[in-house]
């Protein structure tokens, strides 16, 4: 069983910066994939960004250049810095692990852009 705990959403105006961080307890190894997927109101869920363990990353193109993923192998910890936010980036941001082929899901972080 594989837990993800997201923290570090909020306020922040455009142009500001957040950091997102989520960190995977329970019995595991190390998890293959981790990244963060992306709910805005009234959209469907989408890939923001995400980074295997060996360091390989994928980015939506409308985060390219302003968002950077990274990870803690050894602490199954996984972040992502956004910065120059803008207000389309307001979403609820879910943390996603791939662990041994199975997805497992944070409950999310709440990230509100305002203009």
């Amino acid at each position: 069983q594989v837990q993800l705990v997201e923290s570090g959403g909020g306020l922040v105006q455009a142009g500001g910066s957040l950091r997102l961080s989520c960190a995977a307890s329970g019995t595991i190894l190390s998890i293959y994939a981790m990244g963060w997927y992306r709910r805005a109101p009234g959209k469907q869920r989408e890939l923001v960004a995400a980074i295997v363990g060996g360091g390989t990353t994928n980015y939506a193109d409308s985060v390219k250049g302003r968002f950077t993923v990274s990870r803690d192998n050894p602490e199954n910890t996984v972040y992502l810095q956004m910065n120059n936010l803008k207000v389309e980036d307001t979403a609820v941001y879910y943390c996603w692990g791939d662990y041994y082929g199975m997805d497992y899901w944070g409950k999310g972080t709440l990230v509100t852009v305002s203009s």
